[in-house]
């Protein structure tokens, strides 16, 4: 569903990404972990295409992000790590907004409304303005919105942040059984327990490069620890 095929992205003489290639296939939840300022966001902001790979190329279901931005984006739901939206619109005008950004037929839109809300229990808070709402409800309509066009991509920066317990719990499921509905999830995390929970391969970036890509058994392997080792764990040895 998603080919990034060695890309680069320079700033100047700064090489924020330096080579990167990976895969993600349908029906599968990838992460991508590294420290501040290693790439994670550049790449993401790349496949999005917010930002020009300095080289290489990007593919969403076999379209190139460059040479056919629409349709790849079309494909693509994003799930920011600050969820910032037009502060005096209502939570449900959001919702009927992305919809119709994905041109969803405006009665379709209007009868998802109702189900949408459920999915974080928001029904109650929909009128309220944007700038009215805490960090965590903010995030909870930002996650509802990027999935309520049923992309095939899902990308996510830090999506747990700002979410109470029971809200995250949420997300997490939402995003296991998305991915088992088929859907391809990229997942860029600094909260290890949740990408070391949901992630079928895990990837390492370090100084913008691509160090280490596999399941969590064999990134144990490949950092020299034993099965009992977390994410957290291997993270200290390869990151």
């Amino acid at each position: 569903m998603l080919k990034v095929h060695n890309i680069t992205k320079h700033f100047d003489t700064k090489i924020a990404v330096d080579g990167v290639s990976f895969e993600i296939n349908s029906g599968e939840i990838f992460s991508l972990i590294g420290p501040n300022s290693s790439g994670k966001t550049t790449i993401v902001k790349s496949i999005l295409g917010l930002l020009k790979p300095t080289s290489g190329t990007i593919e969403i279901d076999g379209h190139n992000i460059v040479k056919s931005p629409e349709q790849a984006k079309a494909l693509t739901g994003y799930i920011p790590d600050e969820p910032t939206i037009y502060p005096y619109m209502t939570g449900e005008e959001f919702l009927y907004f992305t919809q119709a950004l994905y041109n969803i037929p405006e009665k379709t839109r209007t009868k998802n409304l109702p189900n949408l809300l459920k999915t974080f229990n928001l029904g109650g808070v929909e009128k309220q303005y944007f700038e009215e709402y805490s960090r965590g409800n903010k995030q909870k309509f930002s996650i509802t919105a990027a999935m309520s066009h049923n992309p095939k991509l899902l990308l996510i920066d830090e999506p747990i942040v700002g979410l109470d317990p029971t809200g995250a719990e949420i997300a997490k499921n939402l995003f296991v059984e998305y991915a088992k509905n088929g859907g391809a999830v990229l997942l860029v995390t600094h909260t290890l327990p949740v990408a070391e929970e949901i992630s079928q391969r895990i990837g390492f970036l370090k100084n913008g490069k691509l160090v280490a890509v596999g399941t969590l058994a064999e990134l144990k392997k490949q950092a020299d620890l034993p099965k009992t080792a977390t994410l957290e764990d291997v993270y200290k040895k390869l990151a």
